[in-house]
């Protein structure tokens, strides 16, 4: 017997459709309509430090049957880039999504929910604040007084240097230099003599081109290609030594927030865990081939020396002490915080740097050895 024709002989299969169609709505009708707008710090044209927004906001409207809908707004277009953590606390705007380090005029402490100069990597920020503890604690000390909800939703991996008009060759090269550098990274090359500028994504290049700025820092070669940074400064320095592992942020207007149900709470945050490995895991993917093609185009690749390193290394170290002793936020946060880095430090020298510094450079050293 043609089990498919008696099923729908016999009413079942039909009555199995009505079914259907009945529960679709009724499961749909149990979900509640919520619009929310999202403002980025960032341009649209940078498609993964902008796009890991829009992904989230898929997510959550593919979890929810399109019932919870988050816009996403481009840095100027609801507030200004820098004034996306305002707007989220005084609920012009439900979420947002920015660095943190964009507010440490605020206090020094936001630097920590986003990159500390000679701080964690992405793997390390990653266990910091998922379960070191970060989470729960940037956000007792600094968010909560904004009346927001914090979540890590993107993280670039670690940054390059900047750009250059000249070469960079000791500390004295650094002095007098205006340079667009964002956060921590800001305050401590002041100390060398350098004026930092913060400048949202968009403005840089103009300010670059016109000589207002002489160097600037971004993310990475595929970001700084799309931007157009190699056209008029030709030295790319590295390492980004204040952004090993850059953390961006979702920040969400606790009001919002507590008018969730409790799934739609949870979809939120497992989009935006989601998110926040598939921006390093693309910058990652990107990367290797812009570099390719901006030395191509006659970027001259260099690395900060030592000394230079050392310097920035000593003022950093000056200024977590100044902080301590004047900042009850900074102290708070920068404690745990330095615990935890000291001890990641100490296991990555066994494993992790001990594989990178043979593994990158081995074939390399067979090449060499079959040469001789």
């Amino acid at each position: 017997m043609n089990r498919r024709k008696f099923l729908t002989s016999a009413g079942v299969g039909a009555g199995a459709a009505a079914a259907t169609s009945f529960a679709a709505p009724a499961i749909a009708q149990s979900q509640p309509q919520v619009r929310w707008r999202l403002a980025s710090s960032f341009p649209q044209a940078l498609d993964t430090i902008y796009g890991t927004a829009e992904m989230m906001a898929q997510r959550v409207s593919d979890a929810t049957n399109g019932n919870f809908d988050i816009r996403v707004f481009a840095g100027g277009e609801i507030v200004p880039p820098f004034e996306v953590l305002d707007a989220t606390s005084e609920g012009t705007v439900e979420c947002g999504h920015s660095a943190s380090y964009y507010y440490v005029g605020k206090n020094l402490a936001f630097g920590f929910d986003c990159a500390a100069p000679f701080g964690l990597t992405t793997r390390q920020q990653n266990a910091w604040m998922y379960e070191g503890g970060g989470i729960e604690l940037v956000r007792e000390v600094l968010f909560d007084e904004y009346n927001i909800i914090n979540f890590p939703m993107g993280n670039t991996g670690a940054q390059m240097g900047g750009w250059f008009r000249n070469e960079i060759n000791s500390v004295e090269d650094i002095d007098g230099l205006k340079m667009r550098i964002s956060g921590f990274a800001g305050a401590v090359m002041e100390k060398l003599g350098l004026v930092p500028q913060q400048i949202p994504g968009g403005d840089v290049y103009p300010a670059l081109e016109r000589g207002t700025i002489d160097a600037t820092e971004w993310v990475g070669p595929y970001d700084d290609e799309k931007l157009g940074f190699h056209q008029v400064a030709e030295y790319y320095y590295y390492p980004g030594w204040w952004e090993a592992g850059p953390q961006l942020t979702l920040y969400i207007n606790k009001d919002a927030w507590n008018e969730l149900t409790p799934e739609y709470q949870s979809i939120v945050q497992a989009a935006a865990a989601e998110a926040n490995i598939r921006m390093t895991a693309r910058y990652d993917t990107l990367n290797p081939v812009a570099l390719r093609s901006l030395i191509s185009k006659g970027t001259k690749l260099r690395g900060f020396n030592r000394e230079i390193l050392m310097a920035c290394y000593k003022a950093t170290e000056e200024l977590y002490e100044e902080q301590v002793e004047t900042n009850d936020k900074f102290r708070a946060i920068y404690e745990e915080w330095r615990k935890f880095r000291d001890e990641q430090y100490l296991w990555f020298r066994v494993a992790e740097n001990s594989f990178d510094n043979f593994a990158f450079t081995a074939d390399a050293r067979l090449e060499q050895q079959e040469d001789n």
